[in-house]
């Protein structure tokens, strides 16, 4: 299925041996400068920037060559950030600060997603409305996503928790059944497999707001801020032609990189990124949104982990973690 798990794994040395330089050989004058992007999941709309801007020949106005790499369960994207293996990488915002925290040399340089699209699934006939209801429940989910010691201290309430197993099958199955997606994709398995439409608790909604984000190893983005910028502002683009024009050319990139994904599937999931202004954002939103973070936020997600004993009161601050400086 399509959720992934953004499960921090750290062992860079362990997994990693014989690590990369942290910055691409600059090319020849005349020539287009290499940057490597590793997703972090396979090639589907949430990557509609890249893909877009890659089609339409956006990066290679700016100057660049750009290779995307599809991810998957175990794209270890903050490990190749940091051995050099990939400039820059796709993830989200609550592991990439923890990843910091751990000291991985990577910087949140952009937003993909203003709000995290990852979400409690329910069927639409469950009584449960809100979160405080969830107490005594059972719930699918991935056992690290901060969200769910979050609930629990918010609400002063307790769940069971069952791993998350990639696969829509018992919630199809069993109509109480209550579980974490990425509500861009799996609502489409579910009604493909036979279920209803879902409804959905946002984690937004309760205050925990991450982006899904863009992080860079730090020390070749200091290496090379022009190509950084000239990236960020050709990935831009990408989204503003994905989200406003013709998908079609990101979409047959993506079926040519993702053998599992139809044009059925890739329309529905654009649909639902529109929908919910995911990248335009969902309050003062517009294209000159896209692409944007603010320090605000990130403090707010450091308090949050702080508050939560996930992250070491004082181990990183705003400035650790994210920067402004390569946005147009």
């Amino acid at each position: 299925m399509t959720f992934r798990p953004f499960a921090l794994l750290l062992a860079v040395a362990t997994l990693l041996t014989g690590c990369g330089r942290p910055s691409a050989e600059a090319p020849a004058p005349g020539q287009p400068f290499k940057i490597t992007v590793q997703l972090d999941w396979v090639a589907e709309p949430e990557h509609g920037g890249f893909y877009q801007a890659q089609a339409r020949g956006f990066f290679k106005e700016a100057g660049l060559e750009v290779e995307l790499i599809p991810g998957g369960p175990n794209a270890f994207v903050m490990q190749k950030l940091a051995a050099g293996q990939a400039q820059i990488g796709q993830a989200d915002s609550t592991n990439t600060i923890l990843a910091t925290a751990q000291g991985l040399p990577v910087v949140q340089i952009g937003a993909v997603f203003q709000n995290d699209p990852s979400v409690l699934m329910l069927h639409a006939d469950n009584p449960v409305t809100r979160f405080e209801e969830l107490n005594g429940k059972t719930i699918m989910a991935r056992p690290e996503w901060a969200f769910l010691p979050y609930l629990k201290k918010k609400y002063g309430i307790d769940f069971q928790l069952i791993p998350f197993n990639f696969s829509v099958a018992n919630f199809i199955a069993n109509p109480d059944f209550i579980q974490q997606g990425y509500y861009i994709a799996e609502p489409y398995f579910i009604q493909k497999g036979g279920g209803k439409t879902p409804k959905y608790l946002y984690a937004w909604d309760a205050g925990f707001d991450a982006y899904a984000v863009l992080a860079a190893n730090r020390a070749w983005a200091r290496q090379h801020p022009d190509q950084v910028r000239a990236f960020l502002r050709a990935y831009i683009r990408g989204w503003q032609d994905y989200l406003e024009g013709d998908p079609q050319p990101a979409h047959e990139l993506m079926k040519q990189a993702n053998a599992n994904v139809n044009d059925e599937f890739l329309m529905f999931s654009r649909g639902m990124i529109i929908s919910e202004k995911l990248v335009i954002g969902r309050e003062n939103g517009g294209a000159a949104q896209i692409g944007r973070i603010t320090r605000e936020r990130f403090q707010r997600q450091i308090d949050q982990l702080e508050e939560l004993s996930i992250l070491a009161k004082g181990k990183v601050g705003v400035d650790d973690v994210m920067t402004t400086e390569y946005l147009p």
